[in-house]
C-alpha cells in the first residue's frame, strides 16, 4: 500500500472504535489495518494518488464526525529522522512571556499581543520587542519561579522526544521564546539542542530588550534546513510541529508539518493537524506502537 491513514484520539478519551476503523477502511478502500494503541490509534493502509494526502485526511475526518484526528501520508517516509519543535503552547502548555508578564500584573495586556502575533495578525518581531519592552525592570531570577510554578509540559512531550532519540532521530527545540526557558526545559524533555532568543539583563534585572537577531519564522525555517543538512536527513524525513504563525515556514518546508492544537491559519496550511490527541500522536503517525514508547 502506498499510503497510510492514522486515526488518533486523546489517550484520556479513547474514541477509535472498531466501527470507526471499519468506516475509514471502507471510505479509503483500504485493506490492512494495524492497531498501535487499543482505542487510541489505528493505521489503515491504502493506495492514493500523490498530492491528495491532506484532502483525503480532511474528507475522512469530516465523514467520521468523531473526536479523532486523521493523518494521511506516504507509507515509505513516515518514520522521521529529525524533529524540530516549537516550545510555547506546543511542548509546554503556556506562553512563557505571558507568564513573566503575570509577575508584573501585565499578563492580560501582553497575552493579547501574543495571541495576535500567533494568529498571524501582526508581525512577530515587532510584537516580541513590544512585549519584552514591557518587562523592563523585572528581576531576572523570577524565571526560575515561573518555570517551577507556572510551566507544565504538554502530555506526551517526553515520550515523543525520547522515543525518537532512542530510534536514532535528532531533536531540536527551536523557539521564538527565550533561552532562559528553552535551556532547562529542553534538558528536562530530552532534546539534543535548543535555540531561542536572548533576554538582555543588567544588574540582575531585565532591560526590556532582546538580543539581535531575533529568532522568528525565517530562523526556524533556516534551522530546519541547516539541521537536516548537518545530520544528513532527507527533507522528506523531517518532522516540524508548532501552533503559531511563526512556525509556518518550517511546517510548510518539512517532510511532515504538524499543526498542534494550533491557530486557524496554521491548521489550514499544515499538512497534518492534531486537535484531539496529545504529543504522542506524533509517534503514532510515524508508526510507533504504544508499547515502543520511551517514557521519562
Amino acid at each position: 500500500m502506498t499510503h497510510v491513514a492514522t486515526l488518533i484520539s486523546s489517550p484520556a478519551a479513547p474514541a477509535v472504535t472498531d466501527a470507526l476503523v471499519a468506516a475509514a477502511r471502507a471510505a479509503l478502500a483500504g485493506t490492512d489495518t494495524a492497531t498501535l494503541a487499543t482505542g487510541v490509534a489505528v493505521d489503515v493502509f491504502c493506495d492514493l494518488a500523490p498530492g491528495t494526502e491532506k484532502a483525503v485526511a480532511e474528507d475522512l475526518r469530516a465523514r467520521l464526525a468523531a473526536p479523532v484526528d486523521v493523518v494521511v501520508q506516504k507509507t515509505a517516509t513516515r518514520a522521521k529522522g529529525l524533529l524540530i519543535a516549537d516550545m510555547d503552547s506546543t511542548m509546554i502548555g503556556q506562553e512563557c512571556i505571558d507568564e513573566l508578564a503575570a509577575e508584573l500584573g501585565l499578563k492580560e495586556k501582553i497575552s493579547a499581543i501574543t495571541e495576535r502575533a500567533m494568529r498571524g495578525e501582526i508581525a512577530f518581531e515587532p510584537a516580541l520587542r513590544e512585549r519584552v519592552g514591557l518587562l523592563a525592570g523585572l528581576p531576572a531570577n523570577v524565571v526560575d519561579k515561573v518555570i517551577a510554578e507556572r510551566i507544565r509540559l504538554t502530555p506526551g512531550a517526553i515520550e515523543l522526544v525520547r522515543t525518537m532519540r532512542a530510534n536514532g532521530a535528532y531533536t531540536a527545540l527551536v523557539s521564538g521564546g527565550f533561552t532562559v526557558f528553552t535551556g532547562p526545559l529542553s534538558q528536562k524533555i530530552g532534546f539534543h539542542e535548543n535555540r531561542a532568543n536572548i533576554l538582555l539583563e543588567e544588574e540582575g534585572r531585565l532591560t526590556g530588550f532582546v538580543a539581535d537577531p531575533i529568532l522568528g519564522q525565517d530562523a526556524k525555517h533556516a534551522s530546519l534546513l541547516e539541521l537536516a543538512a548537518t545530520h544528513k536527513v532527507p527533507i522528506e524525513l523531517t518532522l516540524a510541529v508548532g501552533d503559531g504563525a511563526n512556525d509556518l515556514a518550517m511546517i510548510r518546508a518539512s517532510g511532515l508539518g504538524v499543526a498542534y492544537h494550533a491557530k486557524p491559519k496554521v491548521a489550514a496550511e499544515a499538512a497534518a493537524r492534531i486537535e484531539h490527541g496529545d504529543l504522542t500522536a506524533l509517534l503514532y503517525v510515524q508508526g510507533y506502537r504504544r508499547s515502543e514508547f520511551v517514557a521519562g
